[in-house]
Formats: structure tokens, C-alpha cells, sequence
């Protein structure tokens, strides 16, 4: 089969640009070798050579429901879990035995459930996978371990898509063609092998990326950056806003494959990826698609999806995702790695993460006029309220920070003018000696934070407030004083917002924007639209959950969403005007509207005999509805939940942290919370009373009844557990 198939091939000759002589080889090839080649898809692998490993024992079963735990040997969720809990443990260490993870069927079987849902919408478990599935699994693996797997296969299939019931040997010589020379999905196999590099790279790699950089990692999304810029960046001057998406796009393969090796050689692991990244994939020209002929247009019936056909998105999501921010817009996707891009991405600009960390430590120059920063490791100021940064004399502490989201970077700077044209002009060098990238000054612009500065939609800007500072004084004394200093206001851009509905088809206009219906919903019912707009505008709700205006922008996103309706509704129903509408369905449309011919019984009989739906109103039609800004501190040195339960499993695996909690236990004993704040509230009563003022004789009393019993230990210690 296999000799057939590089027969087929070294025929054809398919190049990734085909020309009018491919399709005569075509032709040829098809000719000769139809008759001896009957294809079927690659299931069972080809005789075993002497260098291959063998397969792991399959134990005769049906082909139904065949038990994948017979061919397991441990859980592949635990030995992922090992997997990143050794990675960091030594988050330094280059890595030459990956080969041993990716010869794991536990891994291969994860990876096809995940595969299998993204092609199909459901999840697989791994008793219902089939015994020729698992075959196939096993065939794909021993292949990637010997070399012999080739990525992009048009005709050779170890595994297939439950979904695919495509049968090659009966193609025509048309449709073959199009099938070898044509633009096409990645195939089954590939994402197998994806998934597989992703599981096997990532906690590697996640140890080991720093933590300035958010793109493409788990944990770390837009609100992340968001609320890092609200705690890090109060204080900052001057900004350096970077573009470097074009990266996304593709590197040179040394440069990818140097980057990669500087922490993994496995040799196997390398040549799999680098095989990836130098396979050329086939694309097809505007121009060269194939011309398909006109035809009347007439009446179709709706498309029943099968029960193995993945959903398509709901119309909500796809508006939600026409919000996206110009930095979330490009998803890097470099040869036939796939799913493995942004990972790979990620391991290239982390170089640049680390330039810049050394420039942050370098840079710092601290001021002893300054009142914050000039600690290098402590920060003083309000932790509770980072963004509010007091005012200090002319002479500042010189510090700058950094956050890169995706090919994106954001550089801030406290200090003069002239240190932040050189941190740019150093970075410049460094983009262009390490990407190879020509970048200029107005790539790399630097704006003041009075002009505003625009990063993930979100506009940052600063204003000079007079608050009232409270703070407790020596001996409990509370005291209010007069402050001055400025505040690093984040605030969702109003204009990002009107341009994203514009584009979308719901606004027209620029100065005076005018809501246009939206037709994509005319055929489905009022319930059916309103409950996806509403689920639309819990997205932005979230989405805008950490800007300062978030009550503002939220109730303008429903005022245009629901005029929008209101003209949809005016149409359909023939209402004329948004006033008939909004007087016979209220001001959120959760009466129904009706049609005039054809008058139904009442709504609310029908509603009560399970025939008609409830119209849900829409949501955040008053800026008092909307939700509050989330203003939560942040801590610093955040790190996601996943890593957070991992670091904290190694310190607990520590012999000094056990020894050290022993040691509190014999010294100080177990204390319950209660007990605990009981001792504290008991102590603070006792220090502080000779410190209050004496106002009379009853205080003395008071304060004396006090003393006599602070005298006694037995009263001391009823006095805590009575609190």
C-alpha cells in the first residue's frame, strides 16, 4: 500500500503552486494506477520493519465500546501532573528525554478526545473509543517515533476523523485533483500530533516564561493585562506602545528552531517540529479556484446538522467576537503546526522578555525625595489603591516597567523625555539583530499620559485628585489629612466601541450614530432574540468589568443593541416607527408583539398552556442596572491558579517548610481562627488602654475593672474565649 502510495506521488509531482502540467501528470498517474490501486483509508499499519518499536498489546475485543484502560498504563492526567510539577521544580534545566513522554499512550488517547471535540462538539470518553480507532492511534504514534509520518497527508491516513466518511477510491479524477491541489483543513492525524507536542512543551515552557508576557497562555487573559497596568503603572510619564504582529506571521525556521533548542534537545521532538515548520503547505490563489457555474435561485430547506456535527457559533458569540481588540486580531499559525503556534511564538519573543527585564533592573535609579519607589523591591503607597500615586518633589524615581499581550508590547516610563527615546532606540537594535524585524520611530511611538494612551480598547489617562487620606496613628488614633497626587484612570474608549458596531452593520453615521436593525435575527422569534442579545450584553458586561466608565459604556452598547431591535421589530411587524414599539412592548421589549393579520388567542394563555415562550426584556436598559467597576486589589507577584496550587505543592513537599511547621506546632501549639482573633482583639484592648485619654472617674473605673481582671491569668483567658 504504502509502495502504491509514493508511487502516486513521485507521479504526480504536486507541488504546493500547481500548474496546468500537475494536472497532466495527474490525469497520467490516475490512468495507470487506478486499476491496481484500490485506496482505503490507512488503518492497520504496514509490516513492521527491524528498527520499529513494537505496539503496545491490544487484547482481542468488539470494535464497540473497547476498554482503552487495558492499554494504559497509568492515568494521563497524572502523569500530565507530574509532568508539570517536575518542570517546575527545575525551571532551568535543558530537557533530552521528552522522547520517553511522547512514546505514552495515555498522552495519545487525551489528545484524540481533545481532537475529537473540536471536530465534532462532544467529548469522547475513553471507554467508548473504538478498537480500530485505537489501532489507528497507535499506528499514527509508532510512525511519529520512527520518522515516518509526514505532516499535511492528503492520501496516507493512520487515524481518521470519526466525522470523515470520505472514500478516496471512489473519487473522480476531478474531485482527486481538487483534493491534492486545493486549499483544505488539517487533517485528523495532524491536530493528533498537535495536541500531543502542546501537552508534552507547555508545562515545560510555563515555567519558564516570564511574567510580563500574557498572549496564548493559560490563566493570563486581557483582564489580567488590564488590572496589571492598573497596579504596576500608576506613576509612569512617558509610554512606548510597540507593534510587533508581524511576527505572527512567520520566522525564519533557524531562527524558531534555535529558540526552541536553547531549553529542549530531543532530537526526535525537534525534527518532528522543524518537519512541521519546512513542509510546505498547500494553498490555492483567488484566481485559481475553480469557476462553479451560476444557478437559479430557488427555495432550499434548512440544513439538519448530524449528531456528530459541531454546532455552529450563535450569532451572539460572533458579534462578541467583532469586539475583538486589535492586539487579540491575529492568531499566529506557522506551517502545519497548528495549535502549536502560539506556543511556539511565545518561546521566540521570550527573549525580548527578558531583554526587557534586564533594562527594568537596570534602569532603576531610586530618589530619596521620592515617596513611592525608592525601594527597588518594596513599593510604598496605598496597596490598596495602587492607582493612586502621591505627589513628590522634582526630583523622581527613574523606573519603567513592561507587558507584551500577543506581538504587542507596553513600555512605561517614569523619568525624563530623553531616557525613554533611548530605551526605544535600544530596543530597536534588538528587534532588528534578533528577528531580523526593521522597526522605526513611529512603530514605536512615545506618548505622554495626558494625551491617553490606547492598549486592548482601554484608554489610559491621569488626573490630579484631592483626596481625604485616613490612616490609624500610634495608639489606635485615626487621622484624616488633605491629600494631593494623581490617579491612573482606565477607562474603556467610547470611539473603539462605536467603530466596532459600525463594523458590525448596527450603527451608521459618524458624528451623530444612528441605530440600523438587525436583520440577521428577522426570521427567529422575540423570545429567541432578546435572549441572545441579552447574552450578548452579559459578554460586554464582563468584558468591561475592570474600566473605570464601565456603567457608561455598558447602558451605550444596550441603547444601541435595543433601538437596533426596536427598528428590526418596526419591520417585521409593521409598527412603522421605534415609538409604536417601544409603547407596545415597553421600554426593554418583554411584552410580545404580534402580527396584525392572523390574530392568536392571548399571549398569556398560550404562555400558560407551554405553547409560546417568555420574552425576557433586555438587559442594562438604566445605568443604575449595570454593575459596579470591579476595583478588587491585585496582588503583586500574581500568578494563575494552576501555577499558584503547583508552587505551593512544592514548598509543601519541602523538608525545611515541614520541619518549620513542626517546630510552630511545638512552640506556639494549634490555634483555631477564633482563638486567634480573639487574642488579637484581647491584646489590642490591653496595650491600648493606658494610652486613652482619663475623662473622668467612670473611665478610671472602667479602665481599672480592666486592670483587675488583666491581673488575673484565669480572667485574661475567659475574657478571649468570651469574645
Amino acid at each position: 500500500m504504502h509502495r502504491h502510495l509514493s508511487l502516486l506521488r513521485r507521479r504526480i509531482g504536486i507541488r504546493a503552486s500547481p500548474t496546468d502540467d500537475d494536472a497532466r501528470a495527474l490525469s497520467t498517474a490516475i490512468t495507470t494506477v487506478r486499476g491496481a490501486l484500490s485506496y482505503t483509508p490507512l488503518r492497520h499499519p504496514p509490516p513492521p520493519l527491524p528498527h520499529r518499536r513494537a505496539s503496545s498489546p491490544i487484547p482481542p475485543s468488539s470494535d464497540a465500546g473497547f476498554d482503552s484502560s487495558s492499554m494504559t498504563k497509568d492515568d494521563g492526567f497524572s502523569l500530565l501532573t507530574s509532568l508539570w510539577i517536575d518542570s517546575f521544580r527545575r525551571p532551568d534545566r535543558t530537557v533530552t528525554d521528552l522522547s520517553t513522554h511522547l512514546a505514552r499512550a495515555e498522552l495519545w488517547i487525551i489528545a484524540f478526545q481533545k481532537a475529537c471535540a473540536d471536530d465534532t462538539g462532544s467529548y469522547v470518553s475513553r471507554y467508548a473509543i473504538s478498537k480500530s480507532a485505537l489501532e489507528g492511534l497507535l499506528s499514527l504514534r509508532d510512525a511519529v517515533l520512527d520518522g515516518r509520518f509526514r505532516w499535511g497527508s492528503r492520501l496516507e491516513f493512520f487515524i481518521r476523523s470519526p466525522r470523515d466518511r470520505l472514500d478516496i477510491s471512489s473519487l473522480s479524477k476531478r474531485k482527486l485533483k481538487l483534493l491534492l491541489t486545493t486549499t483544505q483543513p488539517a487533517p485528523f492525524q495532524d491536530r493528533i500530533v498537535q495536541e500531543v507536542l502542546l501537552m508534552i512543551l507547555e508545562p515545560l515552557y510555563e515555567a519558564r516564561f516570564s511574567q510580563k508576557s500574557f498572549a496564548f497562555r493559560a490563566g493570563r487573559t486581557a483582564h489580567t493585562v488590564i488590572r496589571t497596568i492598573r497596579r504596576s503603572f500608576a506613576g509612569y510619564l512617558w509610554y512606548i506602545k510597540g507593534d510587533l504582529s508581524t511576527i505572527m506571521d512567520g520566522l525564519k525556521v533557524g531562527m524558531v528552531i534555535n529558540a526552541l533548542m536553547r531549553d529542549v534537545r530531543d532530537k526526535r521532538v525537534v525534527d518532528l517540529i522543524k518537519s512541521a515548520l519546512v513542509t510546505p503547505v498547500i494553498t490555492t490563489a483567488p484566481s485559481d479556484e475553480p469557476v462553479m457555474k451560476k444557478k437559479k435561485r430557488k427555495y432550499q430547506k434548512k440544513r439538519v446538522l448530524a449528531e456528530d456535527e459541531p454546532k455552529p457559533d450563535p450569532y451572539w458569540l460572533q458579534t462578541f467576537f467583532g469586539f475583538a481588540p486589535e492586539e487579540a486580531e491575529k492568531l499566529p499559525s506557522w506551517g502545519h503546526c497548528g495549535g502549536l503556534s502560539p506556543l511556539l511564538a511565545n518561546v521566540c519573543l521570550d527573549e525580548l522578555d527578558r531583554f526587557m527585564e534586564a533594562k527594568i533592573k537596570d534602569f532603576y535609579r531610586p530618589s530619596k525625595s521620592d515617596v513611592i519607589w525608592n525601594d527597588e523591591e518594596e513599593e510604598k503607597g496605598n496597596t490598596s489603591w495602587p492607582e493612586f500615586v502621591p505627589t513628590s518633589g522634582p526630583d523622581k524615581t527613574r523606573r519603567m516597567d513592561y507587558v507584551r499581550y500577543g506581538g504587542h508590547v507596553l513600555i512605561g516610563v517614569r523619568g525624563p523625555r530623553a531616557d525613554a527615546a533611548g530605551l526605544r532606540r535600544e530596543l530597536i537594535e534588538f528587534v532588528d539583530r534578533t528577528f531580523g524585524l526593521k522597526l522605526d520611530n513611529e512603530s514605536l511611538p512615545i506618548e505622554h499620559i495626558t494625551k491617553g494612551i490606547m492598549f486592548l480598547d482601554h484608554v489610559l489617562c491621569r488626573r490630579v485628585v484631592y483626596p481625604t487620606l485616613r490612616y490609624t496613628a500610634s495608639g489606635g488614633r485615626i487621622v484624616s489629612e488633605k491629600g494631593v497626587g494623581t490617579l491612573l484612570s482606565v477607562t474603556a474608549s467610547l470611539k473603539q466601541c462605536v467603530r466596532q458596531f459600525r463594523k458590525l452593520g448596527f450603527l451608521k453615521g459618524d458624528k451623530d450614530p444612528d441605530p440600523q436593525p438587525c436583520f440577521r435575527m428577522f426570521h427567529a422569534t422575540q423570545a429567541h432574540t432578546n435572549a441572545q442579545m441579552n447574552k450578548l450584553l452579559s459578554t460586554m458586561v464582563e468584558w468591561y468589568r475592570y474600566a473605570d466608565n464601565r456603567k457608561k459604556i455598558v447602558n451605550f452598547c444596550s441603547y444601541i443593541i435595543r433601538g437596533s431591535l426596536a427598528k428590526l421589530y418596526a419591520a417585521k411587524y409593521k409598527l412603522r416607527s421605534r415609538a409604536k414599539v417601544y409603547k407596545i412592548a415597553s421600554r426593554n421589549l418583554s411584552r410580545p408583539l404580534k402580527e396584525k393579520k392572523g390574530m392568536s388567542p392571548e399571549y398569556h394563555k398560550l404562555l400558560e398552556m407551554g405553547l409560546v415562550d417568555s420574552v425576557d426584556g433586555l438587559q442594562f436598559t438604566r445605568m443604575s442596572l449595570v454593575p459596579e467597576t470591579d476595583y478588587s486589589p491585585f496582588p503583586r507577584g500574581w500568578r494563575p491558579e494552576h501555577e499558584r496550587a503547583v508552587l505551593e505543592y512544592l514548598r509543601l513537599e519541602d523538608p525545611k517548610t515541614v520541619e518549620e511547621l513542626r517546630r510552630c506546632l511545638r512552640e506556639e501549639g494549634l490555634v483555631t481562627p477564633q482563638e486567634y482573633v480573639s487574642m488579637l482583639v484581647w491584646n489590642y484592648k490591653r496595650n491600648a488602654s493606658p494610652l486613652l485619654p482619663l475623662a473622668g472617674e467612670k473611665e478610671e473605673d472602667e479602665l481599672g475593672g480592666v486592670g483587675e481582671e488583666e491581673e488575673n491569668g484565669e480572667g485574661s483567658m475567659r475574657a478571649a474565649q468570651s469574645m
